[in-house]
This record gives structure tokens, C-alpha cells and sequence, in this order.
């Protein structure tokens, strides 16, 4: 009964192809929808993720500047300065921490004979390449004696390193920093773009002291931040609270007065992230829904018409012996093979805009089979639901009243 009634429901989709095809239209763009927002968004996590990941290891960061409370900014008066001797406090007494890397910062033009490239120049300690997880890819990293001695040595970025070389190998070649001139003594492995397309390998690293010393021309101990990296992603929270407690210790506050430091972590931004990203594909699959909804109903319509056209073929049937169940089948196959159709082709179009979506706007696709598998049992529920009430006013019509339809 069943294989009869697939015949007779391709029979007579095949006899109008064009309201077929614009039945199945809103089924169609609900699917592709669907496929295509589920794998861009799950491209987008998974970019999200990597990029994160290319920051650094489990990692908090420390700020000088009074913390938010309920979204309100402290009083930037009562800011203290964060200095070295924070970071060796923290890398002493929290045992969860791998590598503290205190950092200061300055933007200079960095010069190679007729080439020139403006990047940020930060100083820092040994710890910093473990805290970013990043590794040397030619020379070598600075050492303990250039930092005793705030050698003129530096470390360049990938993105520098093609600025002013091009091909060349830069190790122990000279550069100017601003009026510095500096060794390079070696050339940071490649990091890639971060979320908010920075350009992680448009850098030059240099001993904290040489930065304060020659390029900031200062004597203090104050430093713009303190990158602390955890040994496991579980250590990070009982981390960072006793970061925050150690802080508030070595900066004698009391119990009533707020943080003159802000603390954060590299798990908190990626939920933010997520949060964010959630609730756009949310949004998105929502009004898939609402497309699917909506070519539901047109199929449903196009049932309930097709119903009328054929009542007398209906009454002919159970005339000839033809029971109510056979009648409901094929009406109901009809609107599911009708529903399957356009599931199919929206499978295809999804995949096809997501591709190309991906490719013109540069963002990683990825698509799920589990998506595609719910994307077509959709499609089919769809046609079960909406077919239903179509199929079933066939199946109760009387053979003598439908016998009399013209």
C-alpha cells in the first residue's frame, strides 16, 4: 500500500511541477537556513576557540585600574600602579601558576635600511613565551643576562620580519627602534589574527629593562599588565581568587574598599564570546523556524486544494472497494514526499550558501551530519503534520457526495 501510494504522490507531483516547486519553496529556504547558520556557527566557535587558544595557556591577566562593580567603574583616583614585584609575588606564593609575565608597552617605527614597519614594541620577562604558548622559529629567545644588563637585543614578529627582510634571514642583523638600534636575535613563531583581527606576529619583544630603560626612559617598577598562566584550565578560577586576595593583600585594602586593580581570565572572554555567538544563532535558527513554519501551512494549502480538485478520483476509489486508510496514505505520502523534496534541496542550497558565505567573508564552515539528519526529519515532520488534516478530510469524504463532484 505504501509503495502505491509513493507512486501515485510522485504520479501527481510530476502532472503540476511548477506549484510543487513553489510549494515546496518556503520548506526549501527553511532548511537551507537552518544548514547554513548551524554550520557557520559552529565554524564560528570552533575560530573563536583557536584564537583564544593563540593568545596564551590558561591565562589571567592583571591591570592597574580600579574594578568594575555592577557594571560601574571605581574611582580612577584610588588606581595603584602594578609593578614587577606583583608578578614575582604571584609566580612565588600561587603554586597552580606555570609562567608570570609582567609587560610594558610602547608603539615605535622599527627601521631596516630603506624599510620600515610601525608596530608595538613590549617588554617582558623569560616567562612570556611560555604564558603565550608561543616558541622561537629561528635564532634564539633573550636571556636571563639580557635582561640584568637591559641588553639592545629584540625578537620579531613574523609579519615584521616580512615587512623588512622579506626573505632574508634577520637573525643578527641590526635594527633601529625609533633611535635604538637593536639586535635581532631571533623570530617569533607565526600566531595568526586574534578575534578582533589584530595581527598577533605584528610585534617586537624586548627585555622589560631595555623598554624602560631606553625606550620609556623611566626607573620605576610599573608595569602596563601581568599575564599569569595556569598549569590546567580546572586550576583558573581558584587561581585567579587567590590572585585577587593576594593583590588586595599587597596593596593594603580593606575589606570595604573596592579592587584598584582588574583582574581577568581568558575563560571569561571566551564565554562572552559564546554567549554572544549563541544568542545570534539563536536568532537566526529562529527565523529558519519561522520559514519552515510558513512553508508548512503552504503545504497544508496546496493539500486542501489538491484535495478539491480530486475529490471525484476520491469517490471513484472507494467506490471500487478502496478503504478510508488507503485514501489517508496516499494523501498524506503526497504531502511528505512534497515536504522530503524541498528538505532535500534545501539540504543542498544550505550547503552551497554556507560554503559560499564562508569563502567570501573568510570564516571557517563546518558542517554537521547531525544537523543535515535533523534539517531532513524537519522537512519530513513537516509534511506528516501539515499533511495530515489534508489527508484525513479525504479520507472521510462520502463516495456518493464525492461521486457527484463536479
Amino acid at each position: 500500500m505504501w509503495w502505491m501510494a509513493l507512486r501515485l504522490a510522485l504520479l501527481s507531483l510530476s502532472r503540476n511541477k511548477l506549484r510543487a516547486s513553489l510549494t515546496m519553496l518556503g520548506i526549501l529556504i527553511g532548511v537551507a537556513a537552518v544548514v547554513a547558520m548551524t554550520a557557520i556557527g559552529e565554524g564560528a566557535k570552533e575560530s573563536i576557540e583557536k584564537q583564544m587558544t593563540a593568545v596564551g595557556v590558561n591565562l589571567i591577566w592583571v591591570w592597574p585600574g580600579a574594578s568594575a562593580s555592577s557594571g560601574v567603574r571605581g574611582d580612577a583616583n584610588r588606581t595603584a600602579a602594578v609593578t614587577e614585584d606583583d608578578a614575582r609575588a604571584i609566580g612565588r606564593e600561587i603554586t597552580s601558576v606555570l609562567a608570570v609575565a609582567p609587560t610594558l608597552g610602547v608603539s615605535a617605527q622599527v627601521v631596516y635600511g630603506a624599510r620600515n614597519a610601525a608596530t608595538r614594541i613590549t617588554g617582558t620577562t623569560l616567562d612570556y613565551l611560555t604564558a603565550r604558548d608561543w616558541s622561537v622559529s629561528r635564532g634564539r629567545s633573550f636571556t636571563e643576562a639580557d635582561l640584568r644588563m637591559a641588553a639592545k637585543v629584540c625578537l620579531i614578529g613574523e609579519t615584521v620580519r616580512a615587512s623588512l627582510f622579506g626573505r632574508a634571514d634577520p637573525v643578527g642583523e641590526t635594527v633601529r627602534i625609533g633611535k635604538l638600534p637593536c639586535q635581532v636575535v631571533g623570530v617569533l613563531a607565526p600566531k595568526g589574527q586574534g578575534s578582533f583581527g589584530q595581527d598577533y606576529d605584528d610585534t617586537v619583544l624586548m627585555p622589560i629593562t631595555s623598554v624602560r630603560a631606553r625606550l620609556r626612559g623611566s626607573s620605576g617598577r610599573e608595569v602596563d599588565q601581568i599575564m599569569v598562566s595556569v598549569r590546567t584550565p580546572a586550576q583558573v578560577r581558584r587561581a585567579q581568587a587567590q590572585l585577587t586576595s593576594l593583590m588586595r593583600q599587597r596593596h593594603r585594602l580593606q575589606d570595604s574598599e573596592e579592587n584598584d586593580f582588574s583582574v581577568r581570565n581568558l575563560q571569561e572572554m571566551m564565554e562572552t564570546f559564546e554567549r554572544t555567538r549563541s544568542t545570534l544563532s539563536t536568532l537566526l535558527l529562529s527565523i529558519a523556524a519561522i520559514a519552515l513554519l510558513v512553508g508548512g501551512i503552504g503545504v497544508m494549502n496546496i493539500m486542501l486544494v489538491s484535495v478539491t480538485e480530486r475529490t471525484r478520483e476520491i469517490g471513484i476509489r472507494l467506490a471500487v472497494g478502496a478503504r478510508s486508510g488507503d485514501i489517508l496514505a496516499q494523501f498524506l505520502v503526497e504531502a511528505v514526499t512534497l515536504s522530503a523534496f524541498g528538505g532535500v534541496a534545501g539540504l543542498a542550497l544550505g550547503v552551497g550558501a554556507g560554503a559560499a558565505l564562508g569563502k567570501a567573508m573568510d570564516w571557517n564552515v563546518t558542517f554537521q551530519p547531525l544537523a543535515a539528519l535533523v534539517a531532513l526529519g524537519t522537512s519530513s515532520g513537516i509534511g506528516v503534520v501539515f499533511g495530515f488534516f489534508p489527508a484525513r478530510r479525504a479520507a472521510s469524504l462520502d463516495p456518493i457526495t464525492a461521486l457527484r463532484h463536479e
